[in-house]
This record gives structure tokens, sequence and C-alpha cells, in this order.
């Protein structure tokens, strides 16, 4: 499929980029910063999409579609993002150990038009949930894999395509979207914005 403008991924996550790759379209990559903090009682969805929107906003320019995306883990009421030390790593491995949680991922696509007065802006955003069961982890499969750095860039710190995949008893839904990028719901956004003129 063909993205109808120049696509920009707004992202520096090589996993996004590799699960964007997937899908033979061209794209360049500009990564964003965006303030991540949870809004009060922000639910995991409203957050995923909000934070999604905000980055393909601030990535895209004129004759451009921006791609943002943005990934928590739901656990027992808890938002667990990504983990900012060590330790946090440990205590939000410990909390997924044994239970089931969600992945939230936001995915959305912000179109500029080339000139001004050439159209309006046009956006699309939606999130995808998926269900993880983890096996009971001993202290020392937790210390093992945090040890190994892996957790420390990913939402609820660990990587299902990685030493986490040891850990997974059940998965029920998108496996992508647990990487960090839904494609189906990545191909229906394009497919949605190509038809809409």
């Amino acid at each position: 499929m063909s993205a109808p403008r120049r696509l920009v991924l707004a992202s520096a996550s090589p996993r996004r980029r590799e699960l964007l790759a997937r899908l033979g379209v061209e794209f360049e990559v500009r990564a964003v910063d965006a303030d991540e903090t949870p809004l009060a009682a922000e639910t995991p969805e409203a957050l995923v999409l909000r934070l999604a929107l905000v980055k393909a906003r601030a990535a895209a320019r004129p004759g451009e579609l921006a791609l943002g995306a943005d990934t928590v883990v739901a656990a027992g009421g808890a938002l667990l993002g990504k983990p900012a030390d060590d330790e946090e790593a440990r205590r939000m491995l410990a909390a997924l150990s044994g239970r089931s949680h969600e992945v939230w991922t936001g995915v959305a696509l912000v179109e500029v038009p080339a000139e001004a007065g050439a159209g309006r802006l046009r956006e699309r955003a939606r999130a995808c949930r998926t269900e993880v069961a983890f096996r009971a982890l001993s202290g020392s499969e937790i210390d093992a894999y945090v040890a190994s750095g892996e957790p420390r860039d990913k939402a609820g710190a660990y990587a299902i395509q990685g030493g986490a995949a040891a850990f997974v008893a059940h998965v029920e839904g998108d496996f992508t979207n647990v990487v960090g990028l839904p494609l189906p719901l990545v191909e229906e956004l394009l497919a949605d914005l190509s038809r809409r003129t």
C-alpha cells in the first residue's frame, strides 16, 4: 500500500521503525519529545490517544503525513510507562508476575496540506488494546532480565519480542500492539485517509 503523502514516523523507537517497514511504505523518522505524564484520572486509552496526537502534530510539516504512537501497560489500575531506573523496572515486573495486564497503544495520523489554503489539516486517531498474561516469575528471573538492560526503555519494563517472551503465558489480541505499533490499525488509518478527501 502507499501513503497519500510523504510519511513521517514521529518516534525514535527502533521497534516501531521495524514494524512500520513491514507495511512496505516509505517513511522518514523524525523523533519528537513529549511530556508523557498522565493527566489526573486519565484512562489508558485516553492517555495513549492524547500522546499519539501530540507526537504526530509536533512532527507534521506541510505536505506530510505524520504518524505518532504511544504505548502503556495497565495493571491493577496502575499505568506502567517506561521505568525510570532498574529498581522501578523490578517493581513493574513483580507487579506483572503471575497475572494478566493490558497493553494500550494509541496511533495518530496528522496530514498537513502542502500549501496554505490547499485544504484543511486532517487527523485520525484510534487505540488498540491487547491482553497479556505473565506466568509467575522468580526474583532471580526478574533480576537477570533487569540486568540485561532490555527493560530500560520499554513500557511496562519488558519487550515481548525479546527476552521477556519467556515470561508470556498468553496473548489475546494484536501481538504487534504489544511490540509498540499495531500494524492492522495503522493500515486501517492510512487507508481511511487515502479514501477521504
